[in-house]
């Protein structure tokens, strides 16, 4: 293994020299990559991986995909993705059967109604996926941007470009169309992609991967670009994100439980997503009807409602008939009501909040209220307990406004605007994966240029 890996990183030692394929010791009037990966397969499936795990060989193939798909025109890329959307748009009828076998097998193993929901297909569901995909493919080709440098020498100049960051590992609970967005995004932006989907969801992620795969192959790209690790495979995700030797970023999308583990198990980068537990804090000058409807359109966003509000802080000065005109709203729209023991004592027929549910999601339509002496304290109380990716204030004060986006610690602040998660806005030229509350790689929406790092290129004038 570190011999091929130091056998590849010396190609591009002299590639990047100038030094030619017969003097750096390949086969003469031979493609230097095009041989080394050769060379590498032949390694792969005769000597080394043998006896390793499959996230191992799917590795190692995503990264040779990469050095080429790294290299490919922005142009091939589109026409990749688009190449994908109709490709997965030409398979709805198999990706339904395949999801109609997951569906009844999940039942029978009494998997939970949450990921029932998530994981369910239907033709709707499938089209916004093709609608995605057909607008990565239109819009303008995010790497080699050129950008100013933050410093310049006096004998040369400098700039920046976004390039791609190389293998990335998508590690997903249910949600089998997020696949292909994943893998569009990835492909966009000349990253290649190993998929591990759930259990649960084996035979819709293998129909959705096929014809992507399918549909990269016929534009030219290497079938690595897009990895699937099966069921079949017998892999944890412990095997898929230690190998770091190949895998520039891990992004792990379903319950908390599964991206803790990812972040405890990965030796890569890891970018996580956040989904759930967003507070709103409701001032005593705000609009009742207003929380009313930041509240429930922030619960639209279904399969996935990443960023609907589940707790909301009220100040002291509420008034009771406000509260209760709230609630009866709420109810009659399907919302469980759930209150802090104040609350419940004041109002008995509510349901009482556990301790530990202020820090969870409940990723249902479940909203529990807590009362706040004052501002300062709904801030702290956010920062400790939030999920810390968007949390939302609704007041008619300019100063309290000011305060809360300033003083809340989260990726993302809305005041007086609803915290409703969509992939694909009417506005804006871009598609989001998800949301990220870490401070690490990336922070907030999940795009096109999230998937990217940048490189510092130093251009002398010749002169020594």
């Amino acid at each position: 293994m570190v011999a091929i890996s130091a056998e590849i990183g010396k190609w591009f030692e002299h590639n990047r020299l100038g030094i030619a394929s017969s003097a750096a010791g390949y086969p003469a009037g031979t493609d230097g990559l095009a041989y080394l990966q050769t060379l590498t397969r032949r390694r792969i499936v005769v000597d080394a991986f043998d006896d390793s795990p499959e996230p191992m060989k799917s590795a190692a193939r995503a990264y040779l995909a990469s050095l080429k798909l790294g290299m490919a025109k922005g142009q091939t890329r589109s026409d990749a993705v688009l190449a994908m959307a109709e490709a997965l748009q030409g398979s709805f009828d198999d990706i339904l059967e395949a999801n109609t076998l997951d569906l009844e097998a999940s039942r029978e193993m009494a998997v939970p109604d949450l990921i029932l929901d998530w994981l369910k297909l239907t033709p709707e569901r499938l089209e916004t996926t093709v609608k995605i995909l057909q607008q990565l493919g239109e819009l303008s080709d995010p790497l080699r941007r050129v950008r100013s440098a933050d410093y310049q020498r006096s004998d040369s100049q400098t700039y920046s470009q976004l390039m791609p960051l190389g293998v990335i590992a998508f590690i997903y609970e249910a949600f089998p169309e997020l696949a292909a967005i994943a893998a569009g995004l990835c492909i966009k932006t000349g990253n290649s992609i190993i998929l591990k989907g759930g259990t649960e969801a084996s035979n819709s992620n293998l129909a959705i991967a096929e014809a992507l795969s399918n549909a990269i192959a016929d534009v030219g790209l290497p079938s690595g670009c897009i990895e699937l690790i099966t069921a079949e495979h017998g892999a944890s995700i412990r095997d898929l994100v230690t190998q770091e030797q190949y895998l520039n970023l891990v992004i792990p999308y379903g319950r908390s439980s599964l991206v803790q583990q990812v972040v405890r198990q990965s030796t890569a980068p890891v970018l996580k997503s956040a989904m759930g537990n967003c507070y709103l804090y409701w001032s005593p000058n705000a609009s009742l009807e207003m929380v009313r409807w930041t509240i429930m359109d922030s619960h639209q966003s279904e399969p996935d409602p990443v960023n609907s509000i589940e707790k909301v802080l009220i100040h002291r000065q509420a008034l009771p008939s406000s509260l209760m005109t709230l609630w009866n709203s709420l109810q009659e729209k399907g919302f469980e009501i759930k209150a802090d023991a104040e609350l419940v004592e004041a109002f008995p027929q509510l349901q009482l909040v556990k301790d530990g549910e202020w820090g969870s999601a409940y990723l249902t339509k479940t909203v529990a209220f807590k009362l706040v002496e004052s501002l300062e304290d709904a801030i702290a109380w956010i920062n400790q307990y939030s999920s810390g990716h968007a949390d939302s204030i609704v007041t008619e004060s300019y100063q309290e406004s000011r305060q809360f986006a300033l003083g809340v610690n989260s990726a993302t602040t809305y005041i007086n605007a609803s915290p409703r998660f969509i992939r694909n806005p009417s506005r804006g030229d871009s598609v989001f994966l998800g949301m990220s509350n870490q401070k690490g790689h990336r922070r907030g929406l999940i795009s096109l240029e999230t998937l990217t790092t940048v490189k510092h290129i130093v251009q002398g004038n010749g002169r020594f």
